[in-house]
């Protein structure tokens, strides 16, 4: 989607929300709940979100709607990875789904609890 941005410096909120296919709301929400998101505000209130803002927006978007996350696990990878979650549109996607790079290494850690967990069980009957 960072392909089909406009070339411009800062959107309005309406425009993000096209972009994200996202109410207001949600975007406003989003800032309340990812202190990533810091949009500008003009004199009159108004929001100006960076090109940043946008493409991290997307990112968000994509961790809680087609991968799963919570607004907390979203979060903590976000700070986990400093922002750096790259955000690639549905048709550049594999068609594998995969987890993010930053979370490759916690699942195989979780996996080598949960078979030990298991041994531990098995042994137990």
């Amino acid at each position: 989607m960072t392909d089909a941005l406009p070339d411009k410096l800062h959107f309005k909120i309406g425009e993000v929300s096209k972009i994200a296919e996202v109410a207001p709301h949600v975007l406003r929400y989003w800032e309340s709940e990812f202190s990533l998101i810091k949009p500008k505000r003009m004199g009159s209130g108004q929001r100006l979100y960076r090109r940043a803002d946008v493409e991290l927006i997307l990112a968000i978007k994509h961790l809680l709607h087609d991968q799963g996350y919570t607004i907390a696990g979203a979060r903590r990878l976000l700070e986990e990875t400093e922002g750096r979650i790259e955000f690639v549109p549905p048709e550049k996607r594999s068609a594998e789904p995969h987890a993010p790079v930053a979370e490759s290494g916690r699942l195989e850690s979780i996996k080598r609890e949960l078979m030990a967990l298991k041994e531990l069980l098995s042994k137990e009957k």
